[in-house]
């Protein structure tokens, strides 16, 4: 099991200290009233301990917040959150606007300038929108701006959101090539059943996946107004872990103790080295929008070699896709091996297949002598 609260808990923790480029992930709940609207004391409590981790050591803040859905119920008359899409669109457009405005009159007490970034699935797996995103937060940080990070709820579909900000988080933390990442909510870490159970502990240190085993996340947090849960928050943290960023899950009440470095809520070490690629994103971002079956020979090329998928490997095609899209590249038996970005349409592909490239440029031309996935753009998943 983990590392739980005792005398032994390290005074400091280093990594966190040391960190000089950091995401903080903030949820709806701990941003909003009972009723649902943005609370403005609640706003400016989290801005004044980033103001002061940021102004104090010269360190970089990008700030991934929920809320924009919960601050346009009131507005609109909504009494709770929607469970249907359009409805959830037209509150975060409401919200949105409100939401940053709140942040940035508040951060404007400290003479730092917010810059809003909006995120969907495609603007970060697919390579240029990829590049592009990674340049805007780059820059933005360059010029001394604050990002302000949240899903572009008003105008992602099923198909291309991340459904939670926890997630998100995890992800841009990767994108930024931050040293850590702190996911606040309401909630000070995690706990090996209910925390409101007694009997039940915090954990306070994650060394690795067996540490989580026979621990029930299920009903460890509440949702409130937001998507989340500590299901999505432990991902988030492995998710991040794995990619060589330490996570520090716990309360915004916590948030000072927690950048300080102090033994607050549960600490997730890493786990994996850091990646500068964009194949994190492709794993844990994308969804798919149709599959390939492979044969044999191609499973072991593209899983074992790490090769791209040529026309010849593939058996069958599924769904409907355009060139670009994600798709998940399967076995035999209709498990998923792989995941990528598709070079062709889906209704291209059956009369590739199973053929050689040099035959297809012969008889097609020299635009069907490629890659249906090119290895870049590929992703292996663990079985």
């Amino acid at each position: 099991m983990g590392t739980y609260v005792s005398g032994a808990v390290r005074d400091v923790r280093d990594d966190v200290v040391e960190a000089r480029r950091i995401v903080v992930k903030i949820g709806s709940s701990s941003l909003t009233t009972a009723a649902g609207g943005l609370d403005a004391d609640r706003v400016d409590a989290l801005v004044d301990v980033l103001a002061k981790e940021r102004g104090g050591s010269g360190k970089e803040i990008v700030l991934v917040s929920s809320g924009a859905i919960a601050a346009g119920l009131a507005p609109l008359g909504l009494p709770r959150r929607p469970r249907d899409l359009a409805r959830q669109q037209a509150a975060a457009s409401v919200g949105q606007g409100l939401l940053v405005a709140r942040y940035t009159a508040s951060f404007a007490r400290y003479g730092i300038r917010v810059g809003q970034v909006l995120l969907t699935t495609d603007d970060t797996s697919r390579r240029a929108h990829y590049r592009n995103a990674t340049r805007t937060l780059d820059q933005l940080l360059a010029m001394g701006a604050l990002p302000v990070v949240n899903e572009n709820d008003t105008v992602a579909t099923d198909e291309i959101r991340f459904g939670d900000n926890d997630r998100l988080a995890a992800l841009v933390a990767h994108l930024v090539r931050a040293d850590l990442l702190v996911l606040l909510s309401d909630v000070d870490g995690l706990y090996d059943g209910d925390p409101r159970t007694p009997g039940t502990s915090r954990i306070a240190e994650v060394t690795g996946p067996k540490d989580l085993e026979g621990v029930s996340i299920g009903s460890a947090g509440k949702a409130g107004v937001g998507t989340g849960g500590m299901v999505t928050k432990v991902e988030a943290a492995r998710i991040a872990a794995a990619a060589g960023i330490p996570v520090v899950l716990t309360s915004a009440t916590h948030a000072a103790d927690a950048l300080a470095g102090r033994p607050t809520g549960t600490y997730f070490h890493r786990t994996g080295r850091r990646s500068a690629d964009r194949l994190l994103w492709l794993a844990h971002a994308s969804t798919p929008r149709g599959a390939l079956v492979l044969d044999e020979g191609a499973v072991r090329a593209v899983v074992e070699r790490r090769t791209s998928l040529l026309p010849a490997g593939i058996a069958g095609v599924e769904g409907e896709f355009t060139a670009g899209d994600p798709v998940e590249l399967r076995d035999g038996a209709g498990r998923p091996v792989a995941r990528g970005l598709v070079n062709f349409d889906a209704k291209e592909i059956p009369r590739l297949l199973g053929r050689s490239t040099r035959e297809l440029a012969r008889e097609l031309g020299p635009a069907y002598e490629r890659e249906v996935v090119h290895r870049d753009d590929l992703v292996v998943l663990h079985r």
